[in-house]
C-alpha cells in the first residue's frame, strides 16, 4: 500500500457522527448544562474503549466544566462547550450572547415554559436583533441557530462547529492519550469566566502549566481550507514564543500539515492562561473555517484530520 493509500485509509477512518451530535446540544455560553450531561453519559460510556483510564472531575467546585486526568499529565488541552446565541429580552426583542453573525429569516430554536420554539431572526430600522413568533416567548430563553449539518467529501458545513470541534478534536484525542489533562470549559464565547479557577485547579494538583486551545479559528488572506491545522503564533494576545517554536518544530518533525497563524485579533481562553497568575505557557491550535459564527461555518476534513494527528503528537512530546 502506498504512502498516499495509507493516508486516504486514514482519513476514512473518521466518522463524523459524533461531531454532528455535538452541534444538535444547545449550550449556549451560561447554559453549558445540557453539554456537560452529554460529554459525561459520552465519557463514562467510551473511556473502556480508551487507551487510559481518566479521572473525571466534575459538578458544583466545577460549574459546568469537567476535567479529565490521564496518568502523569504535563500538557493540558481546553476546549470551550459554549456557543454564541441569543437571549430573549422584553417583547420581542433579542439580546446577542457573544457575537452571532446572521441575516434576517436565520431559523432560531429553543424551549420555555409553553414548549419547543422554531422562530425567524429579524432586524428593526436600527439593527436591533428581534424574533418573529406566534407568541411571546419567556423572558430570558436562550436560543441558538437550527443546525443544518451538510457533509460532502471534502468539507462540514453547520452552525456551531465553533467549538463543536474543538470538543470533538479533543474527545478523538483521548481515545489514545496516556499523560494529559483534558478541561472542557464555560463562558468563552460571552468573556470567559471559567479559566481561572480551572487552571489553578490543574496547576495546584498536577503542576500542569503547559496548555493547548482546542478551538476554531477564521479563514483568512494567509490562513486557507484545506491546507492543514492553523498554529496561532499571536492573536490579540501574544503567547511565548519559546512555546509556540516547539510546536512548529514538532509539527514539521512529524509531517503534520499545518499553517502558521497571525493576527492582531481574536481571543481564546488562552488570554484567561496568559493573564491568570500562574506560569502557563499556551499555544491556540485549531482548525480554519470560513464563514464563523454565522449559520454556515464551513472546514475542511482534511484540516481536522490534521488537528487531531498534531494533538495527538503533542501531548506524548511536549
Amino acid at each position: 500500500m502506498t504512502a498516499k493509500n495509507q493516508k486516504n485509509k486514514k482519513k476514512s477512518l473518521l466518522d463524523f457522527s459524533l461531531l454532528k451530535q455535538l452541534c444538535h446540544v444547545q449550550a449556549p455560553s451560561g447554559e453549558e448544562s445540557a453539554m456537560t450531561s452529554f460529554l459525561l453519559s459520552y465519557i463514562k460510556k467510551e473511556k473502556k474503549n480508551w487507551e487510559g483510564k481518566p479521572q473525571i472531575f466534575h459538578g458544583e467546585a466545577f460549574q459546568d466544566c469537567i476535567i479529565l486526568k490521564f496518568g502523569k499529565p504535563r500538557t493540558a488541552i481546553f476546549a470551550h462547550m459554549d456557543s454564541i446565541g441569543f437571549t430573549v429580552r422584553y417583547f420581542n426583542q433579542l439580546l446577542p450572547i457573544g457575537s452571532p453573525d446572521a441575516e434576517a429569516g436565520t431559523k432560531l430554536v429553543g424551549e420555555d415554559s409553553l414548549g419547543k420554539i422554531e422562530c425567524e431572526l429579524m432586524f428593526d430600522h436600527e439593527q436591533h436583533a428581534l424574533y418573529k413568533f406566534g407568541r411571546a416567548i419567556d423572558r430570558g430563553t436562550s436560543l441558538t441557530y437550527k443546525i443544518d449539518f451538510k457533509e460532502t467529501a471534502s468539507t462540514i458545513q453547520t452552525p456551531y462547529l465553533d467549538n463543536r470541534l474543538g470538543v470533538y478534536n479533543a474527545l478523538k484525542v483521548a481515545e489514545t492519550l496516556k499523560d494529559g489533562v483534558i478541561v472542557f470549559s464555560c463562558w468563552e464565547e460571552h468573556g470567559g469566566g471559567s479559566v481561572p479557577y480551572l487552571a489553578k485547579f490543574i496547576y495546584e494538583k498536577w503542576k500542569v502549566k503547559q496548555a493547548l486551545v482546542s478551538d476554531i479559528t477564521w479563514a483568512t488572506d494567509g490562513v486557507a481550507l484545506g491546507k492543514g491545522v492553523a498554529i496561532s503564533m499571536r492573536d490579540r494576545n501574544i503567547p511565548r514564543k519559546i512555546f509556540v517554536n516547539k510546536i512548529i518544530s514538532l509539527a514539521q518533525k512529524h509531517k503534520v500539515a499545518h499553517q502558521l497563524e497571525v493576527e492582531g485579533v481574536g481571543s481564546s481562553d488562552g488570554r484567561e492562561l496568559q493573564v491568570s497568575p500562574y506560569p502557563f505557557d499556551w499555544c491556540f491550535v485549531g482548525v480554519p473555517e470560513q464563514h464563523p459564527h454565522t449559520p454556515h461555518e464551513r472546514v475542511h476534513k482534511d484540516d481536522i484530520a490534521s488537528m487531531i494527528a498534531l494533538y495527538s503528537v503533542l501531548m506524548q512530546q511536549l
